[in-house]
This record gives C-alpha cells, sequence and structure tokens, in this order.
C-alpha cells in the first residue's frame, strides 16, 4: 500500500468553513464514515465531510475523535490545531469484517461441506446475514415513510422494493447453490487441506509444502481480517 493512502488531512476549509478531511484509504474512509463524516464523491477525488447543521462545539468533538480514531491504527493527519488530540480510541473490527471473514472460509475451502457451511450463515431463514438484512431495508423504510418531507415515502417505497424483490432473488440464488454443494459431499478438484509437508522425494531442507497456490480473488474486500501467521514448514 502506498504510503500515501495512510496520510490524510483534516482541517476547517478557509473558503466554506465545512470539515473536511482528505487523504487516506477505503479502512480510513470507514472509520470516517463511522465517526459521523459524509463521502463527497467527484469526477477526479473523493473527500468526506461532517453533516451540515451542527455547532461548532459538535463539529469539534467529531473532528477530534476522527484524528483520534484514525491515529490510533498509524494513520499520519495532518489537522488543525482545534481538533488535534493525544487520545487514542480502541479500534475494533466492525460487524462487516465479520461477514467478510466468510470469503476467506470459502477460499480456503476444500470441499463442498465447508462452502455450503459458510453459505448457511448467509442464507438461514430465520436469522441468516440476507433475512437479516432484509429486517433493516424495511425498519429503515418504516422509519422515512412518516418522517414529513415530500421525498421521504418514496424513499420508503424504493427501499421496500429492494427488500423485498432485488434481495430476495439474491437469497434464493444463494440458498439454492447451498443446497446444491450440501447435496454433493465433493472435493474440489483443484484444491486439498494443507498439510504443510513436502513431497516425499524432496531432500532440500528450503523446500516448502508442493500445495498449489491459493485462488486469486475476484473482488477486493473493503475490510480485512486479520490471519495467523502460517505454520513452519516441518522436514521429513
Amino acid at each position: 500500500m502506498a504510503l500515501a493512502d495512510r496520510s490524510l488531512v483534516l482541517g476547517r476549509d478557509v473558503h466554506s468553513g465545512e470539515v473536511l478531511a482528505r487523504g487516506g484509504d477505503p479502512e480510513a474512509h470507514s472509520i470516517l464514515q463511522r465517526t459521523a463524516f459524509v463521502p463527497v464523491v467527484r469526477l477526479h477525488e473523493t473527500y468526506h465531510r461532517l453533516p451540515i447543521g451542527l455547532d461548532e462545539a459538535e463539529e469539534k468533538r467529531l473532528a477530534t475523535r476522527a484524528v483520534a480514531r484514525l491515529r490510533a491504527v498509524n494513520y499520519t493527519v495532518d489537522t488543525d490545531a482545534d481538533f488535534d488530540t493525544t487520545t487514542r480510541e480502541p479500534h475494533y473490527l466492525p460487524l462487516g469484517a465479520q461477514v467478510a471473514h466468510l470469503a476467506e472460509r470459502i477460499r480456503e475451502a476444500t470441499t463442498s461441506d465447508e462452502v455450503a457451511d459458510v453459505l448457511t450463515e448467509l442464507t438461514a431463514s430465520h436469522d441468516g446475514v440476507l433475512i437479516a438484512l432484509g429486517e433493516v431495508l424495511a425498519a429503515t423504510a418504516a422509519f422515512c415513510q412518516d418522517l414529513g418531507q415530500p421525498a421521504d415515502p418514496h424513499t420508503a417505497k424504493r427501499l421496500q422494493y429492494l427488500a423485498e424483490h432485488r434481495l430476495g432473488v439474491l437469497w434464493s440464488d444463494l440458498a439454492h447453490t447451498r443446497n446444491d454443494l450440501a447435496d454433493r459431499h465433493q472435493d474440489h478438484p483443484q484444491r486439498r487441506a494443507c498439510t504443510t509437508e513436502v513431497g516425499p522425494g524432496e531432500r532440500e531442507a528450503s523446500a516448502v509444502c508442493a500445495c498449489p497456490p491459493p485462488p486469486p480473488r475476484l473482488f477486493t474486500s473493503p475490510v480485512g481480517v486479520p490471519t495467523a501467521p502460517a505454520p513452519a514448514h516441518p522436514r521429513r
């Protein structure tokens, strides 16, 4: 990762008076958003601002907290004196990181049963991730319905549509895939469990296990989950 991606500038804009944050990588952007900042996407850049309508004391509190959170995970933050702080907030993995870890389990899976177990967490009919997401959409739609602005009923209807139709298609396809894999009991032909052992005819002390390389990632998760270091390869 480029060093510039670990640096941000957070301060009050001299022209607009807004508190803005520029720079950083997706993890930094997530931290900003979890500290109330709003992303602004322009043609050549994306930056973040605090919500409109805050008083100066609240702006200072949120900006200072963002600096504390960013520096706690080793970002370099160039900030105004008003927002500077020596405080470091503990950083916990967000809920999204737990869901992203399911993808890591699928990448490491060697059998259809293992993948079916992971997909069950997404598709379980009572408390799966997608069912819970549908409840979030429905609850947000109900909140927006009577909020009072002219566009609010349209927003509510759109969210309800997503919950009932688009999310339902996603759930149906994944559930079908999960059920099909659960019935197969099949080893993946190009994957196998790593024994950390070298081949039986290998005599070189520096040899490593003969497992094939891991499959490439088709998508990059916005949040990574730390993994334990690989065990040392025993010599035979």
